[in-house]
């Protein structure tokens, strides 16, 4: 199994940018692909980026392609996403997430970080 905790939300301006971190544990963490999920408010759960440990392929949504970055920190098992021009259609929480590679469900969520653009 694998633990998520994410950190980093807050409140910002629009234009204005912020860091999410997720720290991943668990004695597999390698054996699973990394994603980044938001939930705006009244809206279902969607996925904003997605990748992998090993240095798989990296996906994004288009609604913030261009704009947000995911990476990784493999020696301290963190993922990160960096959010850049955030605009208030971004104000939602966001959630990290992991599958195993095998399997097309995400199994495991972190706890949710509140992310709040003001115009």
């Amino acid at each position: 199994q694998i633990q998520l905790v994410e950190s980093g939300g807050g409140l910002v301006q629009a234009g204005g940018s912020l860091r999410l971190s997720c720290a991943a544990s668990g004695r597999t963490v390698r054996n699973y692909a990394m994603g980044w999920f938001r939930q705006r408010p009244g809206n279902e759960r969607e996925r904003v980026a997605a990748t992998r440990w090993s240095g798989g392929p990296t996906t994004y949504a288009a609604s913030v392609k261009g704009r947000f970055t995911v990476s990784t920190d493999n020696a301290r098992n963190v993922l990160y996403l960096q959010m850049n021009n955030l605009q208030s259609e971004d104000t939602a929480v966001y959630y990290c997430a992991a599958r195993d590679l095998v399997m097309p469900e995400w199994d495991y969520w972190g706890q949710g970080t509140q992310v709040t653009v003001s115009s």
